[in-house]
């Protein structure tokens, strides 16, 4: 890849990529996120100067910030002429070619599938060499972008459209070219996850489903595969076609603990930043609990009523500005109000907590008392292994259901402990006596507790 360097900017709690692109002296970005200020210093690092930023698609589960990056830098933004945005954009299509500088010409080309109007980037340098593709959430390392983000009506043609956009790169590009996708890292716009960091054109054919599988077959083990996906990524879209602004990072005012309760009182979320284990051990009564250490973001956004006022306590105001910065990327751009310190400085009443537990000591109880144990993984994990006995209600439903989980003292557990500690918050909020199970799902059939499938 003559004189070219390729910075990839990992967002690893969204599961996504952008990339920054330059030669030394020019520059172009390809999917950046909402917080600009991570490309603006990159840019200021290398010393070069963006001219371009690609949109691959109008994304689901993110807001962007290309609009706000072109617009500080005066960079064109490049952006599918068939998408309906509401601001000024330069528009491409199938075929358009751009010449970035000398040494950087970039080419459109259609790979519909995660949306019909999804584009990939073709990237060949100064030699002519077609060195890499940014495909955005066509082809991903192993995977494909899933279809059924613009909902059920499309996904039979859109899994269709994503089998042919990847076979089209196949075609086009060469084997040593490089694959850069936006999404697969974790991100549920990634129909399936794989672990890896890189690939290429040649490696994608040996491996990847969607060019060893014939149409058929990837159709169907893609569509049987697919689970449930975050509900904020229906807010996505729209702020995305509106050209977003750049966020306020700022910090949000201070509450105290009065504040703090009346606001709790009243039906705001108040969450706790710190790790399980220590909201466990002690926090404020009636306050939830999205760890810092965990899919924060992802999980806050999928869980909250959309709209809700949020106040954010951490134990430091370094922990309130990292989950700012996760928020905004996903569209919450204020929090209400802000808190840092412990428990003990959040509350004018004593601190509340539970107890915290293995599969171990679960299989151990249940020959002395009975427990209910509440599984809070999705419907697909619960169906292939559960607990004998085990009621789920998904994570992502238990906050409108709270009701429907039986009397008696719970035991709630997920696959890991990071969903098992937030449906253990709510819980602990609704006054519900209750054990937070922290321990890995592998774990419970090896120390007897008896699973069946579902």
């Amino acid at each position: 890849m003559t004189g070219l360097t390729i910075l990839a900017i990992d967002t690893p709690t969204l599961g996504d990529r952008s990339y920054l692109v330059h030669d030394g002296e020019v520059a172009f970005v390809v999917d950046p996120q909402r917080d600009i200020d991570r490309v603006l210093d990159l840019l200021d690092t290398h010393g070069v100067r963006l001219t371009h930023v690609f949109e691959t698609h109008i994304h689901n589960d993110y807001v962007t910030g290309g609009f706000a990056l072109a617009r500080a830098t005066g960079a064109a933004y490049l952006i599918n002429a068939a998408d309906e945005v509401t601001f000024e954009r330069t528009p491409i299509g199938d075929g358009t070619v751009i010449r970035v500088s000398d040494s950087m010409t970039v080419t459109a080309l259609a790979t519909p599938g995660h949306t019909f109007t999804h584009l990939s980037y073709a990237l060949t340098d100064g030699s002519g060499d077609q060195v890499g593709v940014f495909t955005g959430g066509s082809l991903l390392y192993g995977a494909t972008g899933r279809p059924d983000l613009l909902g059920p009506d499309h996904t039979h043609d859109l899994v269709r459209h994503q089998h042919a956009s990847a076979h089209r790169l196949a075609d086009l590009l060469p084997d040593h070219a490089e694959v850069f996708p936006t999404h697969g890292f974790g991100s549920f716009c990634s129909a399936t996850q794989s672990e890896a960091s890189e690939s290429t054109i040649g490696d994608e054919r040996k491996h990847n489903p969607v060019l060893t599988q014939d149409e058929e077959t990837y159709v169907r083990e893609l569509l049987a595969g697919l689970s449930n996906w975050p509900a904020y990524y229906v807010h996505m879209a729209p702020a995305n076609a509106r050209g977003p602004e750049a966020p306020d990072l700022t910090p949000p005012a201070e509450a105290d603990p009065a504040e703090l309760r009346r606001r709790i009182d009243t039906g705001e979320w108040v969450v706790d930043l710190r790790s399980r284990t220590a909201f466990a051990a002690g926090h404020a009564p009636g306050t939830l609990n999205f760890g810092l250490d965990g899919s924060f973001a992802t999980y806050l956004g999928w869980l909250i009523p959309w709209g809700t006022p949020l106040t954010l306590l951490g134990e430091t105001a370094e922990d309130v500005a990292e989950a700012q910065r996760e928020l905004v990327r996903i569209g919450i751009d204020r929090p209400a109000a802000q808190a840092t310190g412990k428990p003990e400085d959040w509350t004018t009443g004593p601190v509340a907590s539970f107890p915290t537990a293995t599969f171990a000591d679960l299989a151990q109880v249940r020959h002395h008392r009975d427990v209910v144990i509440l599984d809070v993984r999705r419907g697909d994990e619960h169906q292939a292994a559960a607990i004998d006995g085990a009621v789920n209600i998904p994570l992502h439903e238990l906050l409108p259901r709270l009701d429907e989980v039986p009397t008696g003292e719970v035991w709630v557990h997920c696959a890991g402990g990071y969903r098992a500690a937030v449906a253990a918050s709510m819980l602990s909020a609704r006054g519900r006596d209750l054990v937070a199970v922290d321990d890995s799902f592998d774990n419970a059939a090896k120390v007897g507790l008896a699973l069946v499938q579902v």
